[in-house]
């Protein structure tokens, strides 16, 4: 079992910077992919990318790689989402979730650990 805990959402202004936090915790961390997603009111959850955890591989949907950054933390079992030049487009809850295996699926519902999210306002 993979527990994973969010932090780091608020109220930003248009055009600043967040970095979004993940504690990962669990057995044999290394058999799962990690991966960030976000859900904005009414719209379909949308994958922004993840990180393999035995490797560190990252991966990021094309729409996402201009302003999202993954990084992760080994001494802390963290992931990290940069989000920059943050727009009022970017508000969502963000979550982190867990899939086991080695692939980075796009599909949210190949993951099987989630956490319960944090919100990111941008005001205009």
């Amino acid at each position: 079992q993979v527990q994973l805990v969010e932090s780091g959402g608020g109220l930003a202004q248009t055009g600043g910077s967040l970095r979004l936090s993940c504690v990962v915790s669990g057995r044999s961390l290394s058999d799962y992919v990690i991966a960030w997603f976000r859900q904005a009111p009414e719209k379909e959850r949308t994958y922004i990318g993840g990180i393999r955890w035995s490797d560190e591989l990252t991966y990021s949907a094309s729409s996402m790689k201009d302003r999202f950054t993954i990084s992760r933390d080994n001494a802390k079992d963290t992931m990290y989402l940069q989000i920059d030049h943050l727009r009022p487009e970017d508000t969502a809850v963000y979550h982190c979730a867990a899939a086991r295996g080695m692939i980075h699926w796009q599909f949210d519902d190949k993951y099987e650990y989630w956490g319960q999210g944090t919100q990111v306002t941008v005001s205009s």
